[in-house]
């Protein structure tokens, strides 16, 4: 423990440190209460920055409890500085004695002078005195030829690499601060390089009297390391040998790793290298083969294919007809048309439902697909009618054009959909994309004038593309970008958006009557302008703009966010529009260009959409359940107000009251901008599906359409009557095909004679509805791979390829020409005629449509040294029609080869993918096709409901005049009475036609409650006479209370106020 005065010095010692007063440090040092040994009062600074280092050491040790030096640490940082004084002296003794006996140029006392001033004197050696003169003279001399300036008398020594001490070789001064008008002698070796050059000088000596020993003995050595190797790698081997047997499942693991990463670098050399080495690609040709599993997949894709769109068109139809049943039934209710007519069309509703009236697929064995030669002759020519239609887009692009609009739309809705499958897989979405593009280029070149003619007009692509990407492709689309945020404002109940003024101020006067019971003394009939002259009005105003902006920033943020889920085909097409569009006016600025899409994209796909959800599947809607007045208008005005943002429109004259929104509008333009400008940056289709013009070749299955026999008739018919304009040149292979074709047949020659009765007096109804039966054409290219001498390139370079794969499966090699060069040997041919019957084995298993020509399946027979020569033959062929070259010995055909077995990779992925999404279709289908089942239902319930009124009753109209007594049996409750003149002061009663206010006194009306719940009968006297009779429902008078009309007539003659009727009604009746 320390003393109390102790603790007063050690309290100034460290104010005195942290003064950084060295004279003040030395004073609190020679206090006696301190008691501090050996201080030097010449080393005061050196005191200072000795204990100034231990006190900041201290401070940062976060495990020491104080933070102040005590005397013991004092004492230690003193002794220690006293210590470097005398290092100090030591050191400067020795760099002054070695550079004045350099000066003096005296070899001899160099000895002396080292062994005088280093520690340890033994390691001084006689014998390297001269050396070591003379390795510290040579240092010397370069030193003094680098200096360029007068030098003084001053060393500089550094201790502990932190303290400085300077020594003045003249005057034998001596200083821990940095002296005045300091300059050192810069010639002179210092401490540091004096002890290194001895150290080196120490270890070269032990370095060469190592290696002479080693000399001596080096044969001893060598047996010793001999020796040693020996038994080192016994051991490591036996070592490792044990290891491995430990460790044999891992190093199992580890080599299937090392197999994996050298076929996955096989794998990246085939697919990334411009020129892969047939050695990889012999590797994956296995990926070509068809598996049984290959084969199953294909065919569930066509049968599904086949259920889809089977499906879509059936749902169509179903849909036309709902909608018509809807106008029957809203005909009914008016009684345009009779019952009778509504029950008739129920019947055939439900006959379709149950699957009475069904595609018929049994024309295999008759008509166009019986078994005679003409007949399977007529049928090869459509379907290679049918393939160039589809792969050559610009005879339907054509003869779009050459159509009335009315009958182009409605042969695009059924034929062309029906083409290209409703694009239900990536080729036929590919083809249909190409066909849009086709068409759109060709709409864009010949019918826009200007720019704003895409929006203005009503372009027909531009319809085609909307049509089809809203359908069943793109039907789950719209429902995931905009279901829940339209869900949300109509599941908001409590949410009223009305941006009219006038509908506003109405509502108003309505509720201030119907909460008063008494007239409004408001106008009725108002101007926007008188409208927003009240406050309450304007109030109300306020409050749904500021809701509209509200639920607007929620449907723009889903759109906006949702870029990923617009459809591929919808943003390729806005991408060929804007494209187009520039094209043709390369004036046209930036923001014109988006604005275009911003038409396609928001106002022609999304906002129908919004604006009427059930109308496009949106949203699920029950049977019968329907979206109401206030929800559709506040849908109505989150689709105006984005319209106006995707056009950079502004609300203006009209809608003037809305322009404290013209800045949002603004904000929300630019957010579309960068949408719409972000959605047209897409692949090509040959890059996104990865097609090329030898994918319907290397593909397993041919291309299915499903089409009705009408639909190929009215293709065929249109065909002729525009063949001079889609096909104006005599040599066009599409006139080859119709002139093969002939005249248009009959729909009785399709299905064959005696499919219907000649003598049925419903003949043509018959042959009308059979004409819907649908058939499978398989399409084909006319010019395929059937004659083998008469092939063109693309069809040889394909059986080349089929026959180097089957070679080089068996035939090792480096090169192409090296395998065709050397022959087989016995044991390859034997390897080679296995491989080919189990491909036989697998060919018998192939469904027909999905087997190769008969050409290729004879060339798999053949030997393997004749597949050799055929391919040397075939690519001299090549080579002259500038496929391939000698010169790089084949490797473009090698390169193609590469390039299928990346495709069928490819192939199979996307198949895989269209199962599932063709799967995912269908089921969407099902929903869609068992909700109109539902609706069905609902409607077939009303009808029944219908007629047992139709047998208990009269139909009757919700307001209906009837100048007899009452009916029979008709229970009627008691009466209200009141006279005209009581009602006209209630303010029910406005007036009536032809009387005097002052005889409506003697008019009375009786208001009696019927049966029928909300309807009542009105009947008027005159002077105690009956005159008429009037019956009201209550919900017509809800409704013109919700349309804003505010005055109705009875008995054509008598105004009443709707608002205060209603009032009246719900008071005297429902106690309300």
């Amino acid at each position: 423990m320390h003393s109390v005065p102790g603790l007063v010095a050690v309290g100034y010692i460290n104010e005195a440190i942290d003064e950084g007063n060295p004279l003040k440090t030395l004073d609190s040092l020679l206090l006696p209460t301190a008691k501090i040994n050996y201080v030097d009062p010449g080393l005061a600074q050196h005191y200072q920055d000795v204990l100034s280092y231990a006190k900041s050491q201290k401070f940062m040790d976060s495990e020491s409890a104080s933070k102040v030096l005590w005397l013991d640490e004092i004492q230690h940082a003193v002794d220690e500085a006293n210590m470097d004084k005398d290092k100090a002296k030591q050191w400067v003794t020795l760099v002054v004695d070695v550079n004045q006996c350099l000066e003096r140029e005296t070899p001899g006392d160099i000895l002396s002078v080292l062994k005088s001033s280093v520690c340890n004197p033994n390691d001084i050696i006689p014998e390297c005195a001269d050396r070591c003169y003379d390795a510290l003279a040579k240092a010397k001399e370069k030193k003094y030829e680098r200096v360029s300036t007068e030098e003084g008398p001053w060393l500089k020594l550094t201790l502990q690499d932190k303290y400085d001490y300077y020594y003045n070789v003249d005057s034998k001064e001596s200083s821990w601060v940095t002296p005045a008008s300091c300059l050192f002698k810069e010639s002179w070796l210092m401490a540091k390089e004096i002890e290194a050059l001895w150290k080196g000088h120490k270890q070269r000596e032990a370095y060469l009297s190592r290696r002479q020993t080693f000399a001596d003995n080096a044969t001893s050595i060598v047996k010793i390391q001999s020796w040693f190797r020996m038994v080192t790698a016994r051991r490591s081997y036996l070592s490792r040998l044990q290891y491995f047997r430990d460790h044999n499942n891992e190093i199992v693991k580890i080599q299937s790793l090392l197999r994996a990463n050298k076929a996955r670098d096989d794998y990246k050399t085939l697919v990334g290298s411009e020129n892969p080495p047939l050695t990889v690609i012999r590797k994956f040709v296995h990926l070509l083969d068809q598996s049984d599993l290959d084969f199953q997949e294909e065919l569930e894709v066509a049968r599904l294919r086949e259920e889809v769109v089977t499906k879509i068109r059936g749902n169509q139809q179903l849909e036309k007809d709902l909608n018509l049943m809807d106008i029957k039934i809203g005909l009914l209710v008016k009684n345009r048309i009779t019952l009778e007519d509504v029950i008739s069309h129920r019947t055939k509703l439900n006959k379709k439902k149950g699957g009475e009236i069904q595609i018929l697929n049994n024309t295999d064995n008759q008509g166009i697909k019986s078994l005679s030669k003409e007949r399977r002759k007529t049928l090869e020519t459509y379907q290679q009618l049918f393939y160039l239609l589809q792969t050559n887009p610009l005879y339907l692009a054509k003869l779009i054009f050459q159509m009335p609009q009315n009958k182009s739309t409605k042969f695009m809705d059924t034929v062309i959909f029906t083409l290209y499958n409703y694009a239900s897989n990536q080729r036929e979405e590919y083809l249909l994309l190409k066909l849009f593009k086709t068409a759109l280029e060709e709409e864009i070149k010949s019918k826009v004038d200007q720019v704003q003619d895409i929006v203005t007009g009503n372009p027909t692509v531009i319809k085609m593309v909307v049509s089809f990407n809203r359908g069943a492709r793109g039907q789950n689309t719209l429902r995931q970008l905009l279901a829940p945020v339209v869900k949300g404002i109509i599941d908001d109940r409590s949410l009223i958006i009305n941006t009219s003024p006038v509908e506003v101020y109405k509502a108003w006067v309505n509720q201030l009557e119907t909460q008063t019971g008494e007239a409004s003394k408001l106008p009725y009939d108002v101007t926007t302008e008188q409208a927003l002259t009240y406050p309450e009005v304007q109030s109300k105003l306020e409050v749904s703009i500021e809701n509209l902006r509200r639920v607007t920033d929620k449907v723009l943020s889903s759109i906006v966010s949702s870029l990923e889920l617009l459809p591929y085909g919808l943003r390729y097409i806005a991408k060929v529009l804007k494209n187009s569009i520039h094209e043709k006016f390369p004036d046209a600025t930036e923001d014109e260009l988006l604005k275009i899409v911003g038409n396609l994209l928001y106002y022609r796909y999304m906002n129908p959409a919004i604006v009427a959800p059930d109308g496009f599947d949106i949203i699920d809607m029950t049977a019968g359940g329907q979206i109401n007045s206030d929800q559709r208008r506040n849908l109505g005005s989150v689709a105006k107000v984005l319209q106006h943002a995707a056009s950079n429109k502004l609300f203006e004259g009209e809608n003037e009251h809305l322009s404290s929104m013209n800045n949002y509008l603004s904000e929300t333009y630019q957010k579309f901008r960068k949408y719409f400008k972000e959605a047209c940056n897409v692949l090509e289709p040959e890059e996104k599906f990865n097609m090329d013009k030898y994918t319907d070749v290397v593909t397993v299955s041919k291309p299915v359409i499903y089409i009705s026999i009408e639909e190929i008739i009215s293709t065929h018919s249109l065909l002729l009557e525009h063949q001079d304009a889609i096909a104006p040149e005599k040599q066009d292979l599409l006139n080859e095909l119709l002139e093969l074709l002939g005249e248009v047949p009959s729909v009785e020659s399709f299905l064959g004679e005696g499919t219907v009765d000649p003598n049925d007096p419903n003949k043509a109804n018959t042959l009308s509805q059979l004409s819907k039966t649908e058939i499978s054409l398989y399409l084909t290219s006319k010019y395929s791979l059937e004659d083998g001498e008469g092939i063109d390139g693309q069809s040889l370079m394909i059986r080349t390829k089929k026959l180097i794969i089957d070679v080089i499966r068996n035939q090792p090699g480096n090169t192409l020409t090296e395998i065709l060069e050397t022959p087989a040997t016995a044991q390859q041919e034997v390897d080679h005629a296995t491989d080919m019957m189990s491909r036989a084995i697998i060919d018998s298993r192939t469904p027909e449509e999905m087997k190769h020509s008969q050409s290729m399946l004879e060339d798999a027979q053949l030997p393997l040294e004749q597949k050799k020569r055929k391919i040397q033959r075939n690519l001299r062929t090549l080579e002259q029609t500038g496929h391939v070259s000698s010169e790089n010995k084949y490797q473009d055909i090698l390169n193609e080869i590469a390039k299928d077995i990346r495709n069928q990779r490819i192939h199979r992925k996307l198949r895989k993918a269209e199962l599932a999404k063709l799967q995912q279709t269908l089921k969407a289908l099902n929903e869609k096709a068992a909700f109109y089942e539902e609706q069905i239902n609902y409607y077939d319930t009303y009808i029944k409901t219908c007629v047992d009124n139709l047998k208990r009753k009269n139909s009757r109209r919700s307001i209906k005049l009837d100048g007899k007594g009452e009916p029979k049996g008709a229970k009627r409750a008691k009466p209200v009475r009141y006279t005209a003149a009581k009602l006209h002061e209630k303010g029910v009663l406005l007036g009536i036609d032809d009387l005097q206010t002052n005889q409506f006194k003697n008019v009375t009306f009786d208001i009696i409650s019927t049966e029928d719940m909300g309807i009542f009968d009105v009947r008027s006297k005159f002077l105690g006479v009956e005159m008429e009779k009037v019956q009201l429902n209550i919900q017509d008078l809800l409704q013109m209370q919700y349309e804003g009309v505010a005055v109705m007539k009875m008995f054509d003659k008598v105004k009443v106020n709707v608002n205060l009727l209603i009032y009246l009604l719900n008071k005297k009746f429902y106690g309300k």
